[in-house]
């Protein structure tokens, strides 16, 4: 909004060019969302402290979380979407149909883990809606906003599939594009939601992913850098840069008030809505295989669940001491500081291998 307005002052103001520079815009969203973030963070833990707006601690969990958790405001997440919204708002093209694309992934995701939280507290229990209707709901969310990104594009191939380490394996989707999207936004949300358990553990990845792509979507958007890496060039991704970079400030701003010991906790709000963007911009830049490598943390979480479920209803045993895995190395005895960090080591080489898949091709 404040992008569309200063760019008709440029002729009159020569200086305001630097606001056409991806780059500079990039820093003022990181800096904005965390600015915001860290001003309104505290009034907000008070109110939801001072209105019982509590996370409902899982009674199978590790025993210590009773203790340590219980009274902890939860919904942090609408922090999170208030400092990303307001510096998308400000510093993004809202003529960017991808950068719109994003804003409404992260809005109606936000917004479907706000209800969840919501049903979470006022029964005062760890199971929310059901799964079921949770998942039908993000489904729906995906189709239409995925639909609306393939008719509103200019990008002819946005139904390609493209492979890292590979020069020309690429895979025309086709109709198919649009449930691989969508399982590429679904998984992704519910993927981060599983992960985050810990104080801190998803939040840190969410950050490393986004670093990734805010340069990911920076060269794909720029016709020079994209041609030097091989990778496709795709016109305007270069503007999910300011997205991905209002994703690091809120998150860091977050980070904050979430470092053990957490003094709010981000809940479906937050987790639902980060997850969800992740795979948005995913997408929106034809690195969803990377997206899975940089966030790797995140697939394993996801895969330990489906693993343990599995097993459980096949052969009545369980893999893991407790699903998701973090939680089966608290009850291996280690301490939650040291899953959270070692958890967070594995998410920094993913993210640099996801980095170098640029290069080795």
């Amino acid at each position: 909004m404040l992008y569309n307005f200063l760019l008709n002052f440029v002729e009159y103001f020569s200086f305001l060019n630097v606001f056409k520079y991806i780059t500079f815009r990039t820093g003022l969203s990181v800096f904005t969302s965390l600015f915001i973030v860290l001003v309104i963070g505290s009034p907000f833990i008070k109110y939801f402290s001072t209105r019982k707006i509590l996370n409902p601690i899982r009674s199978d969990g590790p025993s210590d979380h009773i203790i340590k958790k219980i009274g902890t405001p939860t919904m942090g997440g609408v922090i999170i979407l208030f400092g990303l919204l307001a510096a998308v708002i400000l510093w993004g093209d809202l003529k960017n149909i991808y950068l719109i694309f994003c804003i409404y992934i992260a809005l109606t995701f936000g917004v479907l883990g706000a209800y969840d939280d919501y049903i979470k507290i006022k029964f005062n229990n760890s199971s929310g809606i059901s799964s079921k209707l949770k998942l039908l709901i993000q489904i729906i969310l995906s189709i239409i906003g995925i639909s609306a990104l393939t008719y509103f594009s200019d990008y002819s191939e946005i139904s390609n599939l493209y492979f890292p380490f590979f020069k020309n394996l690429i895979i025309n989707l086709g109709w198919f594009f649009i449930p691989f999207g969508v399982f590429v936004i679904v998984g992704s949300s519910n993927a981060v939601n599983l992960t985050d358990g810990l104080d801190g553990l998803a939040t840190v990845p969410v950050i490393l992913v986004a670093a990734c792509f805010a340069f990911i979507s920076y060269v794909t958007g720029n016709i020079v850098f994209s041609d030097y890496l091989q990778i496709p060039y795709i016109e305007g991704t270069g503007e999910i840069s300011i997205f991905c970079g209002a994703v690091i400030g809120s998150c860091l701003g977050f980070l904050w008030f979430n470092a053990p010991p957490a003094k709010i906790f981000m809940g479906d709000t937050g987790s639902l809505s980060l997850g969800g963007s992740l795979g948005a911009v995913g997408i929106i830049t034809k690195h969803e295989i990377v997206l899975a490598i940089t966030g790797g943390l995140f697939v394993l979480e996801a895969v330990s669940v489906m693993v343990q479920v599995i097993s459980y209803k096949m052969t009545g045993k369980r893999v893991f001491k407790m699903a998701p895995i973090h939680h089966h190395f608290e009850k291996k005895g280690w301490p939650e500081s040291t899953v959270v960090i070692r958890f967070w080591i594995i998410s920094i080489i993913l993210a640099m291998i996801g980095l170098a898949t640029l290069k080795l091709r």
